[in-house]
């Protein structure tokens, strides 16, 4: 076993990719220190192990429990496995042609995503990662690892099947939204609030219920469309574009609202923080594709009480005050001024004039003014995914945390000839 762990390598000696592709130095640096402290814990683990069985106690001991030490042990050294297998997953991706540049831009929209103006916070090393299947997920930072250790870097699965387009933002900022809402302590700050309203009574005590059920899941939604815009209820509702049973979908432990509802609350949310008439326009539509007419009684009787309710608990989220934003609201600690759908729309009309200022922007403002092109009719999805795959790799490779590890050498170089 000893033997084993000595062939575990720091990451940063077994991962091959290119500069662009590869994750920040603090995520490299933490997830190398991980595995380093996990490997170290395991070697004495293994050598006390030797030295008791040397000893008298271990020698008068019965086979039945050296065994049962040993079996512990290897337990231990199968966590540290399945805590370099987790990495190992996320980072061999990087190696790819042209996806690994592409996942380290992402990891710039996230970083982004997550930098909110005033900082109430210390934003975490994120990683993100192409994977099969529907959903988007995140383990967030200090989170339980395989073994019991904490997760030193949020890790962000994202559907392949959502590269390339403004859709993989929306989910991509959703995921992040779950690690900020807990980083600023949202969702136990808003539960007692909502359950407040419950102890009101009346028929939409009901419904008070269930928006505190998804307060996790609506958060995140906020979270995104605060940060990206239309293109967030964009991309939800292509991800939300599902045969009808699933759309109005009611699961009793499902964390997430039912599919109807959650774009509805997405547009009330995009109109609450941007004014503007297309919000009204997009739920519109979404009517259109999935009417509530021939629902049975009890299905729509509780739509329609979710429904009703929508603009009291929108009005109760934007104005929340909870005490790590310092007196501010989430309205005003999220949301962002040049995310307005007019100023979007005139940043996309300034960029097509001089494109090389949009490579100079803001990720998630850069995402924002695509959303609002595509959903003013500006822009094709055949436009979209070219302009994205091409800024994905500058995204990559002007990093801040990439661009200051890159600079280093070279301040301390200058800094050295202008000391003699």
């Amino acid at each position: 076993m000893l033997s084993r762990l000595e062939r575990l390598k720091p990451t940063s000696l077994t991962m091959p990719m290119v500069t662009a592709a590869s994750v920040s130095p603090a995520a490299q640096k933490a997830i190398d220190f991980l595995l380093a402290e996990g490997r170290n814990d395991l070697k004495g683990y293994v050598r006390r192990y030797v030295k008791w069985l040397r000893k008298p106690e271990g020698q008068r001991a019965t086979p039945s429990e050296a065994q049962r030490k040993f079996t512990i042990i290897r337990m231990r050294f199968n966590s540290i496995l399945s805590q370099l297998d987790l990495f190992a997953d996320v980072l061999t991706q990087r190696s790819e042609h042209e996806n690994g540049v592409w996942i380290a831009g992402l990891d710039a929209i996230a970083a982004d995503a997550l930098a909110l103006p005033d900082r109430y916070y210390q934003v975490p090393p994120l990683v993100c990662y192409l994977d099969r299947g529907f959903g988007a997920a995140i383990r967030r930072v200090r989170t339980r690892l395989p073994g019991g250790k904490k997760n030193p870097v949020a890790i962000i699965r994202i559907p392949r099947e959502r590269m390339i387009g403004s859709g993989v933002a929306s989910s991509l900022v959703h995921e992040v939204g779950h690690q900020g809402s807990v980083l600023l302590g949202l969702i136990n700050s808003l539960r007692p609030v909502l359950q407040d309203q419950q102890h009101l009574g009346g028929e939409e005590q009901a419904a008070w219920a269930f928006w505190e059920r998804w307060i996790s899941e609506i958060l995140a939604d906020f979270w995104s469309v605060a940060r990206v815009g239309v293109a967030s209820t964009l991309g939800l509702i292509g991800v939300l574009s599902l045969p009808r049973p699933f759309v109005f979908h009611l699961s009793p432990g499902d964390p997430h609202p039912v599919p109807w509802i959650r774009v509805k609350l997405s547009c009330a949310i995009g109109n609450a923080l941007y004014p503007h008439p297309q919000w009204k326009r997009l739920a519109g539509l979404w009517e259109a594709y999935y009417p509530t007419a021939g629902l049975d009684t009890h299905k729509k009787a509780l739509i329609t009480l979710l429904e009703g309710t929508i603009p009291q608990f929108v009005a109760l989220l934007v104005h929340h005050r909870p005490k790590t934003l310092g007196g501010n609201t989430l309205r005003e600690a999220i949301s962002a001024t040049d995310r307005q759908p007019g100023r979007l729309a005139a940043d996309y009309q300034a960029w097509r004039t001089v494109p090389a200022k949009m490579r100079t922007a803001r990720p998630c403002r850069v995402i924002a003014a695509i959303g609002q092109a595509r959903a003013d009719g500006k822009m094709s999805p055949e436009e979209e995914g070219q302009i994205l795959a091409s800024l994905l790799p500058q995204w990559a490779l002007h990093r801040p945390e990439r661009l200051m590890a890159f600079n280093a050498p070279r301040r301390r170089r200058l800094a050295r000839e202008a000391a003699i």
